[in-house]
């Protein structure tokens, strides 16, 4: 048997790996201990947590435990408030923690207090790992934090990760792929950019790099983009640009792994069950514990600076994706994308309009989508 080198690691960044670990972990319903500042916390999503678990915890916790919500849950709890809060939990009882993060009719019970770092990290952590957004959380003794088998991670770790996600982009794969009215058209495949996912750059026809790149930035809809769900004008905007850019000059579409606007697709469905009860697509993700939109941009930029593109025409109705490009130090020209209005859809395209400034024109649409005579 060989012997270990002195000073031979075999994973260089620990920290990050740890990171990675705690994700994981966390979205299997497993508690992970965040550390920072001298303190630690034992964090569960409250999202599959079982009996067994919440009575070892209450073991753990003494009477101290708490229940960590966004400031969105808290909103449709009848509470004001721009950030995160902290709700006592004297036991873990289940009944009421399910009270307070999902039931529609639910009121907040009792004082909400103000969030420790580790409580952030704590949120931070379950968007990452996509699922409900709400913890439990423990503080414990740093000195045990080794002792009870969960994985332990810097906070700090956590709350960097998505930008070190970025710093980590890399192409790991490419190849032809012919598309039906586009058959000129290559995948490029980057590791990184948000959790865990890989990311694709569909670079049609052939743009001129060094000029003005017509380029869309599409984030995952399961529903609309494969199944032609009619919930959403998602699919329509994904084919409609592909055509385009074939019988025009090329371009490149990045098909970013964010669905639900970076809520996942187990939160995108809770969102279109209330949405079917009479909830928009705003205040249905609110009930959730989500804001407006989860998702971040800055890794498209990376992706796009990688494929040596510096200016871009961007494809879009979100001012969110213009200005994310433009910070991150592309030059962007806009140009609307065209999708189809439906009696399905048609609530969704004015909430997005009305109350996150997409900029929708709905007799363009009309236009759009009526048969030629």
């Amino acid at each position: 048997m060989s012997t270990v080198p002195t000073g031979l690691r075999l994973i260089e960044d620990h920290a990050f790996a740890a990171a990675e670990r705690a994700i994981s972990e966390f979205r299997s319903a497993r508690p992970v201990v965040l550390m920072g500042a001298g303190e630690a916390l034992v964090a569960v999503g409250v999202e599959g947590v079982e009996a067994d678990l919440a009575s070892r915890l209450d073991r753990l916790s003494d009477g101290a435990a708490r229940l960590i919500l966004p400031p969105a849950r808290l909103r449709r709890l009848g509470l004001e408030r721009t950030g995160s809060g902290i709700i006592a939990l004297p036991s873990i009882d289940l009944e009421r923690v399910e009270t307070l993060a999902l039931k529609l009719d639910a009121r907040i019970d009792a004082p909400v207090g103000p969030p420790t770092p580790l409580d952030e990290a704590a949120l931070e952590l379950a968007h990452l790992a996509l699922v409900f957004p709400a913890v439990i959380a423990v503080s414990i003794d740093p000195s045990v934090a080794f002792d009870l088998g969960a994985v332990v991670v810097d906070a700090d770790d956590i709350v960097s990760f998505k930008r070190r996600k970025i710093d980590d982009l890399r192409i790991v794969s490419r190849a032809p792929v012919p598309l039906d009215g586009a058959l000129d058209t290559e995948f490029v495949i980057f590791r990184g950019g948000e959790g865990l996912r890989d990311q694709v750059a569909i670079v049609i026809g052939h743009p001129d790099l060094a000029g003005i790149v017509d380029v869309r930035l599409h984030s995952a809809c399961l529903t609309g983009d494969l199944f032609g769900s009619l919930k959403c004008d998602c699919g329509d905007q994904l084919r409609d640009t592909v055509a385009r850019m074939a019988q025009g000059e090329g371009g490149i579409l990045l098909y970013l792994d964010q669905e639900g606007r970076g809520n996942g697709i187990a939160n995108k469905m809770k969102a279109y069950k209330l949405q079917s009860q009479g909830y928009d697509t705003y205040d249905a993700d609110e009930v959730l514990g989500f804001d407006l939109d989860q998702r971040r941009f800055e890794f498209a930029a990376a992706m796009l600076k990688q494929l040596g593109v510096s200016s871009v025409r961007l494809i879009t109705n979100n001012p969110v994706k213009i200005a994310a490009l433009r910070d991150a130090g592309l030059e962007v020209q806009e140009q609307r994308v065209l999708g189809r209005a439906t009696a399905e859809n048609v609530r969704y395209l004015a909430s997005k309009r009305d109350r996150a400034g997409h900029k929708i024109d709905f007799d363009v649409l009309a236009a759009f989508a009526a048969p030629n005579d």
